[in-house]
């Protein structure tokens, strides 16, 4: 911003001429005062520049673009006379643009949806309604019911404030995690912007749990100064002249506060400038004595209402959150498409997650909180979206900060209220993990995901006897446990029905219960009654303080040595409990490698699969299952995450502390456990449970040791996904450069261009990669030649088979051949080869020495570019197979295949064409026929069909040519596996025309 010289000495603006050019320039002169004169003649260039007539040979200088907030520049240059006129800073403009500031800036977790995400772009409002709690009065298990009157929080007041010069206080409570805090951001972004609320000139939010924090007495005008320095001077809160009717003060957070109406806890004061603890400042201003005519707007949870006297509210409004699809749709939309590239992919989500929501879900009730649709959000964003351009999220961590979001610092306060001032007093996140996560551990145990009321009674709160921790049960019940457990959609309908007997409940979100039970064993709650003795027994003899210490030294001096020996046996004690100490970690470790590898889990879909149809629905038909069972793949996994340092940096925040000793001794265990289950053969989805704890643990160092017992990695069949394919990526890279898989299977998964992108650095750490069943085309042939063509190239074997290359693509990576020297195995079956793409690898094969089998077959490759190929085949020096079979061969061209092989110059060449051999049966046949009938399926059925119908025909033809009874018989035999081969084929045809038809 320019100022003048009085105000700035870095902002005196002249005109002065420059001595080679005509033209006049603005400068800066620092610190001189300067009597210049301007040429009439530069008036066109004075204008264009912002400065304006004063006469014809002198001119004013006017700064433009200045704020209301910074003065304005009046200077004449004749005389170099300047005369600064200060406009007068509005401390309320100033106030506007401080919220704006602050309330724009949004949690490190809200920025993973993209660079423009901001408030006014995420926010959807949520359901408000009009009524007064004992209207419907809310209890543990609270189902939503919209009963009452929409409306908004400025119609509150816009149809209040006619009621005299006393202000209004309006109450807006909700449950946890229904926008509370969202609600007041946009309401004073709002403000500030001059789009609601205008009627008030000043608004001043508060926080309540940084109130809480405050422990010295203050007044009001100083308490508003310390949190707004701007506002210390302001007229509006000196009470006088009823300046107070154009302020709002914004109570956020009221249960962090313990809020006293009575006279003889807190005392009347209208002084604004009298100190008092701020509990008395609220407690004043909400009963209209202290500045009455001020208006105030209050936000709490349900369970402290009643600390507010209904006299003093005016009205009441709960948040319901989001009512119906629509508002959830638009919640989605608006974080989702923040995402930039890939919007038909973003547009089916959006479509895939609004049918489900349609039907009426578990998913649907949960999203009823704006929360959960966050986490929901949070959750499909990590699961398509992540790329190696974004910052490392695991699913653990997404979990872990949605917690913060809702939980962080509060504790649980037995003299009433949530509060975080009193460290002794009982984390409300950990009071979580010992009464839900107990109730979750249960039913992971047991392989239950619902309950019923019974259960919840036993397991939550059940053996509590004092008053205190029924008062604890009854804050956790109204505020927290509606939060995690909702009404089962579906043992709804089967109870309203009269098919069961009793309402069950379920997690709001599936995965919840598993991390629940994660974390509640990791914090090591469930200790056996021996390792909870031993604990207290350490607490109070095991560990003696230094007073203790001092006295058993003194001692040892006058005590005879026998004696004192019963006191040193204190200090042997705690070896003992290390030990059994250690005995829990490695339990925890155990636990998880055995839910890790259950043999009844190992043909389920990938756990990453799983958390994507919890969210997305499964289209199709359902699996027959009890309403009460489910598999819970990712408890393990949730275990691993959440021992890496930045879960339990949060879980710090939350009350809920791991101990580094803990996870060393746990880690231990656990890496000798991996190492050894992962040395044996798993399934691919298992394989992929794997990498993703790996991945989730965020241990390099574990996850480079367990890697090196295992020597391929096998996920074929597994739909890869961007996040997969950055999981085996990220996974792989925690190696050391020279570790090498024998085998990377990547058959039939779905990849395509983009995803072999995020598996470059995986497939430096292989030396065979299988690629085949895939969608890759031509271009994707340039990053493979470009792996190829590394200096340090490993790639050994190369399987591309049944991927549409074509001509283009397979001209690419031919390329390759003449500079790389570690390929030996290259499969080309079925990839679209013509015949001017097997003369360039005929072309090609000159120059590269490392070679041993090509496989060509099912192609379109003619008799002529056949023999061309196989002869340069037979010209290189380490090549001694070539698949031809199923390509546009005639009978003529066999025979000259075969011709070629039994003359001529050259190395002998195993080719493999045709299961005849001039008038013999190959001694290739079974393996041909093996490969045709493994792919039959997924092939063009009607080329193999006239494939084996040629076949059948030659092996008709050279039997009649057989006087030999056996070589008959052998020829009926691989007669019989054609047959066998066609009868499969015509099966799959008929069974695909039938399901084609419905």
């Amino acid at each position: 911003m320019w100022r003048c010289g009085r105000c700035s000495p870095g902002a005196r603006i002249v005109w002065r001429r420059r001595r080679s050019q005509a033209s006049r320039q603005l400068l800066p002169l620092y610190g001189q005062n300067v009597d210049l004169k301007l040429m009439s003649t530069d008036m066109t260039s004075v204008r264009n520049l912002g400065v304006s007539t004063f006469s014809s040979r002198w001119y004013k200088v006017s700064i433009v673009g200045l704020s209301t907030a910074h003065p304005s520049v009046a200077c004449n240059l004749k005389t170099c006379k300047r005369e600064c006129h200060t406009a007068p800073i509005d401390p309320l403009d100033v106030h506007k643009q401080k919220l704006k500031l602050w309330f724009s800036h949004l949690p490190q977790e809200e920025k993973q949806f993209g660079g423009s995400f901001s408030p006014e772009t995420m926010h959807i409002d949520p359901l408000i309604l009009e009524r007064h709690p004992a209207e419907d009065k809310p209890g543990p298990f609270y189902t939503h019911q919209n009963k009452g009157v929409s409306t908004t929080v400025e119609e509150l007041f816009q149809t209040t404030l006619n009621t005299g010069d006393q202000g209004v206080n309006i109450l807006l409570y909700g449950a946890v995690g229904s926008g509370k805090s969202t609600v007041v951001r946009k309401l004073v972004l709002d403000w500030c912007s001059g789009s609601s609320l205008s009627q008030f000139q000043l608004l001043v939010p508060f926080s309540c749990e940084d109130l809480s924090q405050m422990s010295k007495s203050i007044s009001l005008r100083d308490l508003v100064a310390r949190k707004y320095v701007h506002l210390r001077k302001t007229p509006l809160l000196s009470g006088e002249l009823h300046q107070a009717k154009n302020v709002l003060f914004v109570f956020n957070g009221m249960e962090r506060m313990k809020l006293d109406f009575r006279m003889a806890s807190t005392e009347l004061c209208s002084d604004p400038n009298e100190a008092l603890p701020p509990g008395a400042i609220v407690v004043n201003l909400l009963r209209n004595y202290l500045l009455p005519e001020a208006s105030i707007l209050v936000t709490t949870r349900l369970s402290a209402l009643e600390r507010v006297p209904q006299k003093y509210v005016a009205r009441y409004a709960q948040i319901c959150g989001f009512n119906d699809p629509a508002r959830q749709r638009a919640y989605f939309t608006s974080r989702l498409l923040q995402q930039t590239g890939r919007e038909s992919r973003k547009d089916e989500l959006i479509e895939l997650f609004y049918l489900n929501l349609r039907q009426e879900s578990q998913l649907a009730a949960a999203c009823y909180l704006p929360s959960y649709c966050w986490l929901t959000c949070a959750t499909l964003h990590f699961l398509h979206f992540t790329d190696d351009k974004a910052p490392i999220r695991t699913l653990t961590g997404i979990y872990t900060s949605f917690l913060r979001l809702n939980f962080g610092g509060e504790v649980l306060d037995t003299g009433g209220g949530l509060s975080s001032q009193d460290p002794q007093k009982t984390s409300l996140m950990l009071y979580v993990v010992q009464t839900v996560g107990k109730l979750a551990f249960d039913g992971v145990t047991k392989k239950r995901a619902s309950f019923s009321e019974d259960e919840l009674e036993q397991w939550i709160g059940g053996k509590t006897k004092t008053d205190e921790e029924l008062q604890k049960l009854a804050m956790f019940r109204t505020d927290v446990l509606d939060f995690f457990l909702v009404p089962c959609v579906e043992s709804k309908r089967l109870y309203d029905s009269a098919q069961i007997d009793a309402k069950r409940y379920v997690f709001a979100v599936p995965a919840m219960q598993e991390y629940l039970a994660a974390l509640y064993v990791v914090l090591g709650e469930n200790k056996t009654a021996l390792e909870k003795l031993t604990k207290q027994v350490s607490d109070s003899i095991g560990k003696p303080d230094e007073d203790v210490t001092t006295l058993f030294s003194i001692l040892s001096k006058f005590i005879p040595f026998k004696i004192f020996a019963v006191f040193n046996l204190l200090k042997l004690f705690p070896s003992f409990l290390e030990k059994i100490s250690r005995h829990s970690k490695g339990h925890i470790a155990r636990t998880m490698a055995a839910e890790m590898f259950r043999s009844e889990d190992s043909y389920n879909e990938d756990v990453l699969d799983q958390v994507e149809q919890s969210l997305l629905g499964v289209h199709g038909p359902l699996p027959e299952r009890p309403l009460d069972k489910r598999s819970f793949e990712l408890y393990p996994i949730f275990m691993g995450g959440l021992l890496h340092y930045g879960n339990r940096r949060l879980l710090d925040q939350l009350g809920c502390s791991i101990k580094s000793e803990s996870v060393s001794q746990i880690t231990r265990s656990l890496k000798k456990q991996l190492i050894r289950e992962s040395g044996k053969k798993q399934p691919p989805e298992e394989m992929m449970d794997l990498l993703t704890l790996l991945y989730e643990f965020q241990n390099p160092r574990v996850t480079a040791e367990v890697l090196q017992s295992i020597q391929a990695i096998d996920l074929s069949t597994v739909r890869m996904t961007p996040l997969k394919c950055f999981v085996l990526s990220a996974v792989l890279s925690c190696c050391a450069p020279g570790f090498l898989l024998n085998d990377l299977i990547l058959s039939s998964c779905h990849l395509t261009q983009d995803l072999l992108h995020l598996l470059w650095p995986a497939f430096r750490h292989t030396r065979g990669l299988n690629l085949q069943f895939n969608l890759l085309g031509p271009e994707s042939c340039t990053l493979l030649r470009d792996l190829l063509l590394e200096p340090n190239c490993t790639i050994r074997s190369l399987q591309l088979c049944d991927n549409n290359l074509l001509d283009t693509g397979v001209g690419t990576l031919l390329d390759s051949l003449p500079e790389n020297q570690s390929l030996q195995n290259l499969s080309l079956m079925h990839t679209g080869l013509g015949d001017s793409a097997a003369l360039q690898l005929a072309e090609g094969l000159g120059k590269q020495t490392g070679l041993l089998e090509l496989n060509v077959a099912y192609n379109s490759i003619g008799d002529s570019a056949a023999v061309t190929l196989v002869d340069a085949c037979r010209e290189h020096p380490t090549i001694h197979t070539v698949h031809l079979y199923l390509n546009q061969l005639t009978d003529v061209g066999k025979q000259s295949l075969y011709n070629l092989q039994q003359g001529g110059s050259g190395r002998h060449v195993r080719v493999l064409a045709s299961v005849m051999e001039g008038s013999d049966i190959s001694e290739d046949w079974h393996p041909i026929l093996s490969v045709i009938g493994k792919n039959s399926v997924s092939w063009e059925r009607e080329r193999v069909r006239e494939q084996l119908l040629v076949f059948l025909r030659d092996l008709e033809w050279g039997r009649q040519q057989q006087q030999s009874l056996w070589k008959r018989l052998h020829f009926r035999r691989v007669e019989s596996g054609v047959r066998q081969t066609l009868l499969l084929l015509e099966k799959a045809s008929s069974i695909g025309s039938g399901n084609s038809g419905r």
